[in-house]
């Protein structure tokens, strides 16, 4: 993590006040919440439309924070302690992170699209986590917040590090990317999450194409070569290297002999690797996030045994691709972390041709964020779902219900069920369960719906 005086800290961002008398001070590591505030830490305040962190900063040193960000608009700046002036605490934080950016040695691998980012990331950490020194984004720390703190986390020994960059509008990839300055960017897909907010796939496309401005000369852009959005697009693009991975010949990279079941798949890359690959999470998607991962290890020359050895480390974070021991022997899948129709078909569709000696239930909530047309994408979900594959539907939450709309047209409405409340749902699952199925539950995060999913699992009822 950031470790400077913290007279070397007012000269990588714009710091207003005098800071000669307490100069000296050594600042190790940066805190936006005081409640995790660790010995030494620059306390960063911000000041929003309905609080205002700055009523906080004594809190912060009391905890152990050794100085503090004060936006210069805020009346009454403490004088007894070491405080820096800053124009916007915000801009200030985005300012130290890249300006600490500058000094590392580390390279950067910036991943963004639509869906499958966290997975890419985590599978990103394991494979290059068998030769190098890795940092990764934690959590949902990729935004214009969370990505600069992850920056400032990064240890200076790092070697690769492995930014996930989220966005709800047009100009913000451009942001993260400028500042992170990758080396390598990974964009996973396009598909419809933020349509509320940019309009269409195309405007979508080229805000997860922002990630490019960041890249040097000759960087490498790694995306999807089957989506014809982004082809047509990137081969506009001058100054920097190209490869693709997808389902086709024409990629440089694609998947054979494939073997998939409820565990995980198996897989063939030739030109990569000799034998096939094994993936311990399941769904032909990840599959796919594993090329663009795979393309990334050769641009830094890792051996195949060392990418063969961290495709089979992969764990992902918690809520994605999660399985979970349900009552009567029940196994549930728990994707309830983020929603989108592409994601969304995805899983179903991997469920759908999963171990044959199991029936399958879905439990679906709202996929959120995709405007004016959101609901006929929950139709156009529910449609696409077949009867003879799929035992029953559930659905939860206002939008959610247009998804079993949808799925009537193929399915008796005696095997569809809605609800707007989740206490009911978890009990008409157990009522209709005989501890033969695969359950999966796949919301947006907004709907909580992991809280089904630890009213339906084993070690919740025991405790």
């Amino acid at each position: 993590m950031i470790e400077r005086m913290i007279m070397q800290l007012a000269s990588m961002m714009k710091v207003e006040n005098d800071v000669s008398t307490f100069q000296n001070i050594r600042i190790k590591g940066v805190s936006i919440d005081t409640r995790k505030i660790s010995p030494g830490n620059l306390f960063i305040p911000f000041k929003g439309e309905q609080t205002d962190g700055h009523q906080y900063v004594e809190t912060a040193i009391q905890n152990g924070a050794a100085a503090v960000l004060w936006q210069k608009d805020v009346p009454n700046p403490p004088e007894d302690m070491p405080v820096l002036i800053v124009e916007d605490t915000l801009l200030a934080l985005q300012e130290l992170a890249q300006s600490y950016r500058n000094d590392l040695t580390a390279k950067i691998i910036a991943i963004t699209g639509s869906n499958g980012k966290t997975t890419t990331k985590d599978i990103g950490a394991a494979v290059f986590s068998e030769t190098f020194k890795v940092h990764k984004t934690e959590g949902n720390f990729n935004n214009h917040i969370g990505l600069p703190l992850t920056v400032l986390t990064m240890d200076e020994a790092t070697e690769i590090g492995i930014l996930e960059m989220g966005m709800s509008g047009k100009g913000e990839i451009a942001l993260l990317t400028k500042l992170a300055r990758p080396d390598v960017a990974i964009i996973t897909n396009i598909g419809e999450a933020h349509m509320q907010d940019l309009g269409s796939r195309e405007a979508i496309a080229n805000a997860k194409l922002e990630i490019v401005e960041g890249l040097p000369k000759g960087g490498l852009l790694i995306y999807p070569g089957n989506e014809p959005l982004l082809v047509k697009r990137v081969s506009g693009i001058k100054q920097i290297r190209t490869c693709t991975f997808g389902a086709t010949c024409e990629n440089d990279l694609y998947p054979e002999d494939i073997e998939m079941n409820e565990f995980g798949s198996r897989f063939l890359v030739r030109g990569m690797a000799e034998e096939p690959l094994n993936l311990p999470i399941p769904g032909k998607h990840n599959i796919f996030n594993s090329l663009a991962i795979m393309l990334a290890a050769k641009e830094f020359s890792m051996e195949e045994d060392a990418v063969r050895r961290g495709l089979e480390a992969v764990k992902l974070s918690n809520m994605r691709m999660e399985w979970r021991d349900g009552l009567n022997g029940t196994r549930i899948l728990n994707d309830a972390y983020n929603s989108s129709p592409t994601a969304t078909r995805a899983v179903i569709s991997m469920v759908e041709h999963m171990d044959a000696g199991r029936e399958k239930i879905l439990v679906l909530g709202d996929m959120l964020e995709l405007g004016e047309n959101e609901i006929v994408y929950h139709e156009q979900v529910g449609e696409e779902i077949n009867p003879d594959k799929i035992k029953y539907v559930f659905t939860y939450g206002k939008l959610g219900k247009y998804i079993g709309e949808g799925a009537k047209k193929h399915f008796s409405e005696s095997r569809i069920f809605h609800f707007t409340d989740k206490e009911k749902l978890a009990d008409a699952i157990k009522e209709k369960s005989n501890g033969s199925e695969i359950i999966l539950v796949k919301a947006s995060r907004g709907m909580r719906l992991e809280e089904t999913v630890d009213a339906l699992t084993v070690s919740e009822q025991i405790q």
